[in-house]
Order: C-alpha cells, then sequence, then structure tokens
C-alpha cells in the first residue's frame, strides 16, 4: 500500500491521479499536462518553489523579488502561477497540481483585498501542503489588525511548525526569503 504523503512518492504521480480523478477531460488533462511540462527547470532541480501572492502592481514587484531571490540558487527554481500558460477552467485544479509537483510552496502575504487567501485555506487542508509550505508575512506598524481571522489562523499554525517569516521593507523580505530552506 502507497502511502501519498510518503517521501518517495513521485510528486508528478501525485498531480496525476488528482487531474485522472477530477471531473475533466482527457484532453483538457493532456492539455494541463502539455502546460505544465513547459516549466523544465520544475523537473531539473533539486528545490522548486511554487510562489503564491497579489499580483497587483505595487505587490507584484515584491513577488517577483521574491521569485528572483529563490531562482538565484544553484539547484532551485522558482515560479508563480502566471508562469504556466493556458486556460485553466478551474483555478484550484491548476493550484493543486502545481502544488503536488513542487518541493516547496511560498505565499508572500500582504494585506491587499487580490491576495492569496483561497490558497492559505488550501495550504493548511492537506498536511502534504501543510509540510511544504511558508509564508512571507507582511507587518504593518500603522495598523493594529491588517489580516482577518482566517488568516491569522493560518499564520499561527504556520508559525508553530517555524514556517512563517515577517518582514516589513523590502530589504527584510529579502533577508526572509533567504531563510526559506
Amino acid at each position: 500500500m502507497t502511502d501519498e504523503s510518503s517521501p518517495d512518492r513521485d510528486p508528478a504521480a501525485t498531480a496525476s491521479d488528482r487531474l485522472e480523478s477530477s471531473s475533466i477531460t482527457l484532453a483538457d488533462h493532456e492539455g494541463l499536462l502539455g502546460e505544465v511540462s513547459e516549466l523544465t527547470g520544475l523537473f531539473a532541480h533539486e528545490r522548486s518553489y511554487f510562489v503564491l501572492g497579489n499580483y497587483d502592481r505595487e505587490p507584484i514587484r515584491r513577488l517577483n523579488l521574491v521569485v528572483d531571490r529563490l531562482n538565484r540558487r544553484p539547484d532551485a527554481y522558482a515560479f508563480r502561477m502566471v508562469d504556466v500558460r493556458g486556460d485553466w477552467d478551474n483555478g484550484v485544479q491548476k493550484f493543486c497540481l502545481l502544488a503536488d509537483l513542487v518541493t516547496h510552496v511560498v505565499g508572500v502575504a500582504e494585506r491587499e483585498p487580490s491576495d492569496f487567501l483561497v490558497e492559505q485555506g488550501l495550504l493548511l487542508g492537506s498536511e502534504e501542503y501543510a509540510a511544504k509550505s511558508y509564508v512571507l508575512k507582511r507587518e504593518y506598524s500603522d495598523a493594529d489588525h491588517p489580516y482577518g481571522w482566517m488568516q491569522d489562523g493560518v499564520f499561527d499554525l504556520l508559525e508553530r511548525e517555524d514556517r512563517l517569516y515577517r518582514w516589513e521593507t523590502e530589504a527584510d523580505l529579502v533577508e526572509a526569503t533567504d531563510r526559506i530552506p
């Protein structure tokens, strides 16, 4: 019997199993796998980072900063969800497929409204995702409670596992990113 959370389990097999058990057509399945195969760095490096966050004008600069820092590591490949092209009707399926394939999921949390709140719930909804998730949480000196109670719960759980790194400035963000394994 194979345990899906086993470190020996092939992430590509897990992703494929998840796609096969979903309600998409065979043609859609093949198309999705073809689009993911464009991420050749994902399969050519020891570590891979799926970086989540806000795509608004200012926050995406910081998101790209995190991707750049992680890609500077000689044995690593980092990417964002938008780096996988194609028409994905179901964002949750896309997220799950990509999260299955990587060794690390990294979230950059800011208080802006288009943050990755849904993905944060998915990260903790699975032991497999929670075990490889890290969040870079922006701290705000001008706000007492910048995040909602749901996000605070996610942050608390990640902090207990030493998977939460706090930052205020971009220099802090660089340092926090460098602490991610």
